[in-house]
């Protein structure tokens, strides 16, 4: 994997082993991505009625409804996943990258990312994309985001300190047997990139563009933050 990450430009790397990947396995994805995880679900319903937000990578769109008080534009770069979350009217989901979300800056009240940045291939374009969240938010406009943990030890995928941090996680989706593989399996196995944030690189990273963490902890097999444009002083 090293050889290709050097060899590709950051973008077609993603282009390849997450864009595509994604709008090949969008329908199955969607249909195991329903229930609001915990914290997220909180962040959500504590914002003031009336809020207008984001969420950045919104997949297909579940947490667009979880507060019906607030309006959130959904963005992401699979054109089907937006299809999928264009359905949760009246809140709008439009096809955008992370890095030129189509938004004007210093316009929302709050945005949330979940498991998104961690997709990103390169620690630069990683800071770029919370840094674009952050630069959409009124001065003091809270953005929660999550990433997956390195430290995976007690789950299924056993990953620890110490492993490598630039992996490929499969996503296996079944063809049935109308549409088999050209071996007879009925099985397509999709290879999709991550960077595993180690215990405080999340935190690192938004410092590192000028913001602070207002919150931060451990979820679910993921690190999350909750930081803040910072008021002007």
């Amino acid at each position: 994997m090293a050889a290709e990450q050097d060899h590709l430009a950051p973008e077609n790397y993603e282009e390849k082993h997450v864009h595509e990947v994604y709008e090949q396995i969008a329908s199955h994805f969607s249909s195991t991505r329903y229930k609001p995880w915990p914290i997220v679900e909180s962040f959500l319903q504590s914002l003031s009625p009336g809020s207008v937000g984001l969420d950045v990578g919104c997949g297909n769109g579940k947490y667009l409804t979880v507060n019906r008080n607030v309006f959130i534009i959904g963005s992401d770069r699979s054109s089907n996943l937006v299809k999928i979350a264009a359905e949760h009217e009246p809140h709008s989901a439009v096809v955008a990258d992370t890095l030129a979300l189509p938004h004007q800056t210093g316009r929302f009240d709050f945005a949330i990312s979940i498991a998104v940045i961690h997709h990103l291939s390169t620690l630069e374009r990683r800071r770029e994309a919370i840094k674009a969240i952050l630069e959409c938010l009124k001065e003091g406009g809270k953005a929660l985001i999550y990433v997956w943990a390195l430290e995976q030890k007690t789950s299924r995928r056993g990953w620890e300190e110490g492993h490598e941090q630039d992996v490929m996680v499969p996503w296996v989706m079944k063809t049935g047997k109308k549409n088999p593989n050209e071996d007879g399996s009925t099985e397509k196995t999709f290879q999709r990139y991550y960077h595993l944030y180690r215990s405080g690189e999340l935190e690192e990273d938004i410092v590192g563009v000028g913001s602070e963490v207002f919150q931060s902890g451990y979820e679910k097999d993921n690190w999350w933050a909750i930081c803040r444009r910072p008021l002007k002083s």
